[in-house]
């Protein structure tokens, strides 16, 4: 069940009023007596969803963690050192699971569209029909959709909704989507960091997880972004979350025979569990060897197994959980969050309820209090969404836009514990533009 689980697998817009009259109303609007505005806000409260596969028979629990990311961002928003609430009223979250289940997935959004504000943090793997979200009609009959802050998205339909706006963006450049070829976006600071190491001498395994299409098609991306920056491929698999750890064998035998002196896996942290230790049984240790791994990798699973996955490379957009001093977004998640329930999907989580406030405070610094409705979310609240890191914590990334950040750093698992590498400096990225590349590839269909 943990294999499976962990296979599925990552500034506030400035109004600028032109005349002095205007910018008095809006300044008295703020002051209002919040009213009731919109399917989901009311005097006191505004209620927003988070669908997300957690309890299912298959992988229990799957994407708790951006529930709980969610759920630590309200609490923090509520709080003092939060403000005290949203345009004068209590963030109220509701849980709708999607349980793994299409059906379930799609009456989540019928729900959310019935009684909440906007859907944010969504982490939903079987979400193929987005009618729903996009069709959905405000309190006024209006069909305007209901916004979707999403955590990520995982299929070409959510990805390209007009009313979906993930805090990761994906990779599928949308207005490539029919095209074929089409066109994805890439971030190659960790290869080229390797490479630069390495002395420009790379070549190995490459290994997508295949238990969805989308992770497949995820994965194929992000091996052909480190094959295009000057790593070789030695061989290129797919394989599931749910094998053992016998096959790996062969991976491991071609590996040996070709000499190899790097393995990158998209695939899950237990995925790489598996192949570290199959390595470990064959006597393929050799530490110059560059073992590397996705977020899904910066994992209280693979600390436990610190003698098996030594020197371990992962790259993150977000900042370490060790370096909680260097920034306040970060040192709140981890106390509103609680640090036992920090990972990945909840940083994905509270960063995506972050961006939900800054763009309701974008609509109330415009239209006031009482200008909370979904087409206005849908309009300026996610038009200042360009330019979003949640504080410094993730890197700068244009949620509006849906493209992904080019800012990144990357740590080494060393004696049990996750040690950055580059850049230096504690709470910083590399955000060199060429990070960014694009990657031409048919996928779809």
């Amino acid at each position: 069940m943990i294999r499976l689980r962990n296979a599925f697998v990552a500034g506030i817009a400035v109004v600028v009023l032109a005349a002095v009259g205007t910018t008095a109303a809006t300044a008295q609007s703020t002051k209002d007596a919040p009213k009731a505005t919109e399917i989901g806000v009311t005097a006191t409260e505004i209620h927003i969803a988070v669908i997300a596969d957690v309890d299912n028979p298959f992988a229990p629990g799957l994407f708790q963690g951006a529930v709980d990311g969610v759920k630590g961002a309200a609490k923090y928003i509520n709080s003092k050192a939060g403000g005290g609430g949203l345009a004068g009223r209590k963030l109220v979250v509701d849980f709708i699971d999607s349980h793994l289940n299409a059906n379930d997935s799609r009456n989540g959004v019928i729900t959310a569209c019935q009684q909440d504000f906007s859907m944010v943090g969504n982490f939903v793997l079987f979400l193929s029909n987005v009618d729903d979200e996009v069709k959905c009609k405000d309190q006024a009959g209006a069909t305007t959709g209901i916004p979707d802050l999403a955590s990520v998205t995982t299929g070409v339909p959510q990805s390209c909704s007009p009313v979906a706006f993930p805090v990761s963006p994906p990779a599928l450049v949308c207005s490539t989507k029919d095209q074929s070829p089409q066109t994805y976006n890439g971030n190659q600071f960790e290869a080229k960091y390797l490479l630069k190491t390495h002395k420009n001498n790379l070549h190995g395994a490459m290994i997508f997880g295949n238990d969805t299409k989308d992770a497949q098609r995820g994965g194929q991306v992000l091996i052909a972004t480190e094959v295009q920056a000057g790593i070789k491929a030695d061989q290129t698999l797919g394989i599931s979350g749910r094998s053992p750890q016998s096959a790996y064998t062969p991976i491991v035998n071609k590996m040996k025979t070709d000499g190899s002196n790097y393995a990158y896996s998209g695939s899950s942290a237990q995925s790489n569990i598996l192949l570290r230790s199959e390595a470990q049984l064959q006597g393929l240790t050799d530490p110059n060897i560059a073992w590397v791994c996705t977020i899904a990798c910066y994992d209280k699973a693979v600390k436990a197994q610190a003698s098996v996955m030594e020197g371990q490379y992962v790259p993150l957009t977000f900042l370490p959980f060790e370096e909680a001093s260097t920034n306040r977004t970060l040192a709140a998640f981890l106390k509103y969050v609680g640090k036992d329930n920090a990972n990945g999907f909840a940083t994905y989580g509270w960063t995506a309820t972050l961006a939900f406030k800054q763009a309701v405070d974008a609509v109330v610094s415009k239209n006031g209090v009482n200008g909370l409705t979904r087409a206005n979310m849908l309009s300026t609240g996610i038009d200042g969404l360009t330019r979003f890191n949640a504080g410094g914590m993730i890197g700068l990334v244009d949620i509006k836009n849906k493209v992904p950040t080019s800012c990144s750093m990357i740590t080494q698992l060393q004696k049990g514990k996750f040690v950055r590498l580059a850049p230096k400096a504690k709470g910083t990225f590399d955000c060199t533009k060429s990070n960014h590349v694009t990657i031409k590839a048919n996928l779809i269909g």
